[in-house]
């Protein structure tokens, strides 16, 4: 039976070590939403240097995303429920929000990865 101060102490001490990770998590996170978003966004999406010619022309970059939009980092959080997302991405363990179009291969994240996008398209923040 744990007392309420060595709860404490415990929640002390994960809270110092997680602190002193903060910088490492954080640059964890960014890698991670810079793979996703080159693997997954890349098809429709120009992302930073990774693809500067590449991309469909009706489609926004994340660059201008984020320097042109007051409210990207909600888009970003929400984006796979924002059109034409719906129809292509899809949430793992989570039932699509529609039906993929026949000639269209579907984008399968995690939730976890749409905040990793997001912290990746923070770094492209000027």
């Amino acid at each position: 039976m744990f007392h309420s101060k060595s709860i404490w102490s415990l929640s002390l001490t994960l809270g110092i070590v997680l602190s002193a990770n903060a910088p490492l998590f954080a640059q964890t996170l960014i890698e991670q939403g810079r793979e996703v978003s080159q693997k997954q966004c890349s098809r429709c999406h120009v992302i930073g240097d990774f693809n500067p010619t590449g991309g469909i022309s009706s489609t926004p970059s994340f660059q201008m995303m984020v320097n042109a939009l007051p409210d990207w980092e909600e888009r970003f959080s929400n984006f796979f429920a924002r059109r034409p997302h719906p129809a292509a991405v899809e949430i793992r363990g989570t039932p699509p929000l529609t039906q993929s179009m026949a000639a269209m291969v579907r984008v399968v994240i995690d939730i976890e990865d749409v905040d990793a996008i997001t912290a990746f398209a923070r770094t492209l923040k000027k």
